[in-house]
């Protein structure tokens, strides 16, 4: 009698499973290589490495905030290198899902700030990041000096969305943003979303004939300063998405006209 072929009942050999037990092996030692310093890889591109807020941002400074940002111990030592007059604040509840941990009450960040106010660790660290790597470069960039105050509407309040009932509550409920309305520059001029804040065309000049009168001569110099103000807002705007979660500004809705809202939370959202 013929012995039966075994050969269909065989299984293929699972090279598929070999192929990715080594690249797990191959990941985890490089890992463990790296953590051990038995590799040096320069400290900017090291993601062991603490966030340093003067450091150039590159793809992992996201990686890095986001980290710190419920590590108490951690978020303090980073807030620590920021250029602020602050005051550690104790943890408080101060109504239903309203209060704050981990907060500081901040008198002056690298400007001056006006009144005082209340942020948690994680969002002071990320205002940190924002005025160091974007604010004063994009004033310098549109408007050829530097911003001296920052002029805001405040950060802790226990509320709901847009005040009204019924809404989850705000993160300005946790002390976890901060709104904006305006800056104050260096030679004294003054900045306001509400005034200043529209679309300007990128890569477009002012202008592009010499004004046939005194009079257009300044009306076409006050357009110019007006778009240079409207690009250094739109800068500013946008480069705090890539160090909050949540930005929004006029562009969002009608409630944010006059102030940028920026936020840590659970949402991401850049408008």
């Amino acid at each position: 009698m013929a012995t039966p072929d075994p050969s269909p009942n065989r299984k293929p050999f699972p090279i598929l499973r070999v192929v990715w037990l080594l690249l797990l092996a191959a990941a985890l030692g490089a890992g463990w290589a790296l953590w051990s310093g038995r590799v040096r890889i320069p400290e900017a591109w090291n993601p062991w490495v603490p966030l340093r807020i003067d450091a150039t941002p590159n793809l992992l400074t996201r990686f890095k905030l986001d980290r710190v940002a419920d590590d108490r111990a951690a978020c303090q030592v980073a807030l620590a290198q920021a250029d602020m007059q602050l005051t550690p604040v104790d943890d408080r509840v101060t109504g239903e899902h309203c209060g704050f941990t981990n907060a500081v009450r901040i008198q002056r960040t690298s400007v001056a700030v006006g009144s005082d106010f209340t942020l948690s660790c994680r969002t002071a660290l990320s205002l940190a990041m924002w005025e160091r790597h974007v604010l004063q470069q994009a004033a310098q960039e549109h408007l050829g000096t530097r911003v001296t105050r920052i002029e805001h509407l405040g950060s802790y309040a226990c509320r709901n969305l847009y005040g009204e009932q019924g809404r989850r509550r705000s993160q300005h409920a946790t002390a976890d943003a901060l709104d904006i309305a305006g800056f104050v520059l260096e030679d004294g001029r003054r900045v306001r979303v509400l005034k200043d804040w529209r679309s300007a065309p990128t890569g477009t000049t002012p202008t592009s004939a010499a004004p046939a009168s005194s009079v257009a001569t300044d009306e076409a110099t006050k357009d110019a300063s007006d778009l240079d103000e409207a690009r250094f807002l739109r800068a500013a705007h946008d480069g705090a998405c890539d160090y909050f979660d949540v930005v929004l500004g006029p562009d969002y809705n009608r409630a944010h006209a006059d102030h940028f809202h920026f936020d840590r939370g659970a949402y991401r959202a850049c408008r």
